[in-house]
């Protein structure tokens, strides 16, 4: 039931780094930079299981279709719902806005958390209860060990991406 609904929630003793904004590099322009500074503008939401607004809180799958869905992007609600539809990307070719993904439940496979990458190693994310959002590096022993892949849910040009929510007319 716990992986079905969300993101795992985090040991206590894990850290994930300080809550400091970054700008994307200039080089990164469009949707997915749009994308990563949405999720920049949560940092210092507090964490909530199940959450998906800035109000009440995130966890890191919420985090991630609340920023998408400010784009009118309309993407899966679980972490591994959203690792299943992201086309891979390579990691040494993130750019802002891309999705992190980890497996963070020791002997399982099952992808359980997400960030939005903002450029020079870091993502945001929802770390876990009692902590709010923030910045973390990929560099992070931690998250470097359990690091599942990368993914993109922003559309590349015509007719890549997910769907898009309609607008009414």
């Amino acid at each position: 039931m716990l992986l079905a609904s969300g993101c795992t929630p985090f040991r206590a003793d894990v850290p994930s780094g300080p809550a400091v904004s970054e700008q994307s590099s200039a080089s990164q322009q469009g949707v997915g930079a749009v994308i990563a500074q949405q999720a920049l503008a949560q940092v210092g939401a507090p964490y909530r299981y199940g959450g998906a607004d800035p109000v009440r809180g995130f966890d890191c799958s919420g985090l991630v279709s609340y920023a998408h869905s400010r784009e009118g992007i309309d993407v899966p609600r679980t972490a591994a719902a959203q690792f299943a539809v992201a086309r891979k990307v390579d990691p040494d070719s993130l750019r802002a806005g891309d999705l992190v993904f980890f497996r963070l439940v020791p002997g399982n496979r099952a992808v359980t958390h997400v960030g939005i990458y903002t450029g020079q190693r870091r993502f945001v994310h929802a770390p876990q209860t009692g902590r709010n959002v923030g910045e973390a590096s990929l560099d992070d022993p931690y998250y470097r060990e359990r690091f599942a892949g990368a993914g993109r849910l922003f559309p590349d040009g015509s007719g890549a991406g997910p769907r898009l929510k309609s607008t009414p007319r």
